[in-house]
């Protein structure tokens, strides 16, 4: 079950909590290792220039990733069992051990936090099951934004339910445009209790939805870099995540 309350400042980074590769199954905790720091004013992802590319043989497209995430599990190597696949046919190439350091179920999650993009840049956190049974795979996201619509004090903010393969669930997202500067520390958050999630920025209601994923979930928080994409070359993204709140319901 998952903890009642939870309140992470990132002073060091507990790895019985965060694992600091991004969905590591598909290809090893090595090579989808997070470029970090943590201390006082908390977890610090980078993508320098020298950062491989994730999974540069599956993925359509080139992508970086600089991400933690608060659970891992798999199944054996060879096997389909692992979260969040991004393309049909993915096989486990690294069997994961099962660590559940933060798997919330239901209750209003924060992250504060800011970011530096270029174009070809994006950041997010998101919540999304385990897939210790395949139907257990929705998407509750917390934010993303793209470096592509930041302009003027503005930013495309997307927030949402993303289905994949629940047939529970449905398709409920949307970026809407919103008067935020992400150099600047904003709180994100969902309140999420069984047929319903409302989602915030700053305390402010932006959206809400009225479904609900019924089971654990694990939180990823990563900035990610396309280099496909026009935009220059030597920025290096970052994200900023002072805090993430949790608090289950009573």
């Amino acid at each position: 079950m998952a903890a009642a309350e939870f309140d992470e400042r990132f002073t060091d980074l507990d790895v019985a909590v965060w694992t600091s590769s991004y969905l590591p199954a598909w290809s090893s905790r090595a090579e989808a290792s997070a470029t970090y720091e943590v201390g006082p004013a908390g977890l610090d992802l980078f993508i320098p220039s020298t950062q491989a590319l994730w999974c540069a043989d599956l993925h359509d497209g080139p992508l970086r990733v600089s991400a933690i995430q608060s659970a891992n599990r798999s199944g054996p190597v060879g096997s389909t069992d692992a979260p969040q696949p991004f393309r049909e046919g993915l096989l486990v190439r690294e069997e994961q051990p099962t660590v559940l350091g933060f798997v919330p179920h239901f209750g209003t999650l924060s992250v504060t936090c800011s970011a530096q993009l270029s174009p070809r840049s994006m950041f997010s956190a998101w919540m999304v099951g385990l897939e210790d049974e395949p139907e257990r795979c929705g998407e509750i996201c917390v934010m993303e934004v793209f470096g592509d619509s930041v302009a003027d004090g503005r930013a495309a903010v997307g927030q949402g339910i993303h289905r994949f393969r629940d047939p529970a669930l449905r398709e409920d997202f949307s970026a809407d445009l919103q008067d935020i500067d992400i150099e600047r520390d904003h709180t994100y958050s969902v309140h999420w209790v069984p047929d319903s999630v409302e989602f915030a920025i700053d305390g402010v209601t932006t959206r809400t939805t009225d479904q609900s994923p019924d089971y654990p979930m694990l939180l990823i928080l990563g900035v990610f870099d396309f280099p496909d994409r026009p935009g220059p070359a030597d920025h290096v993204p970052h994200l900023r995540v002072s805090r993430v709140a949790y608090r289950g319901l009573s």
